[in-house]
């Protein structure tokens, strides 16, 4: 690092549990962002600030009216353009000197695998089902860290499925992929908007505690909060020796 670069991230190196070498690894890991709505917004947001060095957002949505009560990577001036390129303008403006690459496309389950098996971490900040076990496989065939979060109403949840040691549940073992669930959309629904910012940040601050290999993640555990009333929930998530996406892969 140089020293505009400690200056930077000073913070952070203050830290014991970072320090410089913590800070390096950051500056040297790669984090795949999928979407970049209400919650990639502060999750990408703070990746940036913190000095991730490679971040790829992926999103084919432009920014829409709408979307400027919570997704606040975005600004009014960009409505109409692709979110994955104003979310790009927004982190080169919090740190200039780190690598972002803007997708604006639907990715299909090749292109999901091609990038995921190019990320150190992946953030699933989408909101519907299919995308979430499609980034999911992915993930699982890859061996690369997922940190998901989700947020409807006053109602937010996050958790990190981590493959690589084969002993922890994936996505699919909490919410399987051959069950329906009902998606249920925001322009229907609403959604408090800072929600999305507690869900989104804290998404961020597991990636980067996987980076850095520092602290203990929410792998097997799932987080849920009542933003009403603002209390938390805590549930184990148990591994199913079943799942036809991830038990194969620990054998």
């Amino acid at each position: 690092m140089n020293d505009a670069q400690l200056l930077r991230y000073s913070r952070h190196i203050l830290l014991d549990e970072i320090g410089i070498e913590g800070q390096q690894k950051l500056l040297d890991a790669h984090a795949l962002v999928i979407g970049a709505g209400g919650l990639g917004s502060p999750a990408a947001m703070y990746l940036a600030s913190a000095g991730v060095g490679h971040l790829t957002l992926v999103d084919n949505d432009d920014v829409d009216l709408t979307n400027l009560q919570r997704q606040i990577a975005h600004t009014t001036e960009r409505v109409g353009q692709p979110k994955a390129e104003s979310a790009r303008l927004t982190l080169q403006q919090i740190n200039p000197e780190i690598a972002i690459t803007a997708l604006v496309e639907r990715v299909d389950d090749a292109r999901l695998a091609e990038l995921v098996a190019a990320a150190d971490v992946v953030l699933d900040c989408t909101d519907n089902f299919a995308t979430r076990h499609a980034v999911n496989r992915a993930c699982v065939a890859a061996h690369t860290p997922l940190v998901s979060g989700a947020v409807i109403r006053f109602d937010g949840q996050i958790s990190v499925f981590d493959p690589r040691s084969g002993a922890q549940p994936c996505y699919s073992c909490l919410f399987p992929q051959d069950q329906k669930f009902e998606d249920v959309a925001c322009s229907t629904m609403g959604v408090f908007a800072p929600l999305v910012g507690v869900v989104g940040a804290m998404q961020a601050a597991e990636a980067l505690k996987l980076l850095m290999g520092v602290g203990g993640s929410l792998a097997g555990r799932l987080m849920m909060l009542d933003g009403l009333y603002m209390e938390w929930t805590s549930i184990a998530v148990g591994r199913n020796d079943a799942c036809p996406v991830c038990a194969a892969q620990s054998r």
